[in-house]
């Protein structure tokens, strides 16, 4: 069934290499646009391309912008002192919706030395006092927060992470014994 129809099963094979979606959703996806909504797909393409064109990396924060400095690196009401390190730039945006956190943030997705050399002009240049890691929490990723602390221990910086325990709405039966473990070593007070 594919002969004749490269096309469409090239469309399929795009939706197909993303994150998240498998053979039917790609399936379903490549039927709609060429079938019930042309004008979608188009919009979707120009966007992408759009977005391909327009948007790169903050020169301070390595966050996504459309400019060469991020909005919420040139936002003065954020806690500049306050600096919150993640893994990559789509943790900022879910970080955001929460609307916990005022200061401002360091994408660190690689450990690589000029990216190490850029945080340390960033804590240099907003004089950072306090550093929040909002990493997913592992044995490797422990480890690496441990490499950025000796890195960063020159600055008197006081250094948290964000908690870890049992989600809410969670039985304790369908908890992972790690989680579990660091929930009751994380106990708060009521």
């Amino acid at each position: 069934m594919k002969k004749g129809l490269e096309r469409f099963y090239d469309l399929v094979e795009s939706f197909e290499a993303l994150p998240t979606i498998g053979k039917k959703s790609a399936l379903r996806l490549a039927y709609y646009i060429i079938n019930d909504n042309k004008y979608a797909g188009l919009k979707i393409a120009h966007s992408i391309e759009n977005a391909i064109k327009h948007i790169k990396k903050c020169t301070h924060c390595h966050c996504i912008s459309e400019n060469e400095v991020c909005e919420i690196c040139i936002d003065t009401t954020r806690e500049s002192h306050l600096l919150c390190i993640v893994q990559n730039a789509k943790d900022i945006f879910t970080i955001e919706e929460s609307k916990q956190y005022k200061g401002k943030y360091f994408v660190l997705d690689e450990l690589e030395i000029s990216l190490i050399d850029d945080l340390i002009k960033l804590i240099k240049t907003n004089n950072i006092t306090d550093i929040l890691f909002a990493i997913t929490p592992s044995l490797s990723n422990d480890a690496y927060i441990l490499y950025i602390e000796d890195r960063l221990k020159q600055f008197n910086i006081n250094f948290s992470k964000i908690a870890q325990g049992i989600p809410t709405g969670v039985s304790l039966d369908s908890v992972d014994i790690i989680s579990l473990a660091k929930a009751i070593d994380g106990k708060t007070k009521i």
